[in-house]
């Protein structure tokens, strides 16, 4: 049995905006900063669903800056390296250590 592979490179740099899936990010960033600030500006009578919508809302908007970020930055690369798996770890850490350190500025306070 033989199985034939593509191998498509992923583009980096300006080349970002020119190819299909990636020339995406413009419309998605335009819109998603529209999103964020049309649910910020409107009133719910439940803020616990405008708060969830808002989550969201502003999560895929980071998430589009970045990406496309890295894709620019060509830091997506090749091969076989862990580099994703390692930021995603280095940001939640972070995300652990600015979380617990503002919570025990909050309980000091109090």
């Amino acid at each position: 049995m033989s199985s034939s592979t593509s191998s498509s490179t992923l583009p980096s740099g300006l080349a970002v905006l020119t190819t299909f899936p990636d020339v995406l990010f413009i419309p998605e960033i335009i819109f998603g900063g529209l999103v964020w600030i049309l649910v910020a500006s409107s009133r719910v009578p439940d803020a616990m669903l405008q708060g969830w919508v808002m989550f969201v809302s502003v999560f895929c908007f980071v998430m589009s800056i970045s990406l496309l970020c890295l894709y620019l930055c060509g830091a997506h690369g090749g091969g076989g390296s862990c580099w994703v798996t390692l930021v995603f770890a280095f940001v939640a850490t972070l995300l652990y250590v600015i979380h617990k350190v503002f919570s025990l500025l909050r309980w000091k306070s109090s």
